[in-house]
């Protein structure tokens, strides 16, 4: 018997680069650009079987995350974030088979450019107020529905806390924390739903060693920019994820 593996050299030629964004966007930096590692895997696979594929990946980046910056989380933000996420992976898990992959990519594209919007044409003060909890509330539970659905978790999320203004390493710190304990939380409703299997598990053993080469260049980077810059990366990533999906789901 053959062993079980995507052996599609186009597959690889897509899904390398994919994981290089999803391991620089696990780092913080970047951070947006990971949402498009399933869109890009999507050319050759199904949105499923590239949501599948890339959880043990996922695994291994948000362990190595933690361990880069285990000592910078808010752990007050994430006891507020951590529950409202696992509430939007239970919707994810209860409306899969209803909502298809395009109908979410083009809500999760016109949510970010509209966020986007918000901050660099109506640009708030210096001395705003954060967002109100409940807006962070249906924002983080959004975030685990997308991430559920397609690994797009992060523009919702980043909505509410990029506003709150967190240092790039406190910020980086608490989305690696937020996001092992959300991709965590997958794998049993994703075996419930019948999407593990041998031939995608092993794809993704091949994957693996391309996790920590994003996420080096990313902590690397992360630790010796400026607040400022940061930021426009994360608007960049944004803006080009936004775009990504809301043509995917249009098209």
């Amino acid at each position: 018997m053959p062993f079980p593996l995507i052996t599609d050299p186009f597959f690889y030629l897509v899904t390398v680069p994919a994981v290089l964004l999803l391991g620089i966007s696990k780092s913080g930096f970047g951070a947006g650009f990971g949402s498009l590692a399933v869109p890009m895997m999507a050319l050759a696979v199904t949105v499923p079987e590239a949501a599948v594929i890339l959880m043990p990946v996922l695994f291994l980046m948000d362990v190595l995350g933690m361990a880069a910056f285990r000592k910078d989380f808010d752990r007050a933000l994430l006891k507020f974030l951590v529950p409202c996420g696992l509430v939007g992976i239970g919707l994810g898990a209860l409306l899969f088979k209803v909502l298809s992959a395009q109908i979410v990519s083009a809500m999760v594209g016109a949510f970010t450019l509209l966020f986007l919007v918000q901050r660099l044409v109506f640009a708030p003060k210096a001395d705003s107020a954060p967002p109100s909890r409940w807006v962070g509330a249906v924002l983080t539970v959004t975030s685990g529905f997308t991430s559920f659905i397609a690994h797009a978790g992060g523009p919702p999320i980043s909505a509410y806390v990029i506003p709150l203004r967190l240092s790039p390493v406190k910020y980086t710190a608490t989305m690696a924390f937020f996001f092992f304990v959300i991709n965590l939380s997958k794998w049993v409703p994703y075996a419930w739903l019948g999407l593990l299997d041998m031939r995608n598990m092993a794809t993704s053993m091949v994957l693996l060693p391309i996790a920590p080469v994003g996420v080096w260049i990313g902590v690397r980077l992360a630790r010796r920019i400026g607040q400022d810059l940061f930021y426009k990366f994360l608007y960049t990533g944004m803006l080009l994820t936004g775009v990504k999906l809301l043509w995917d789901g249009l098209r």
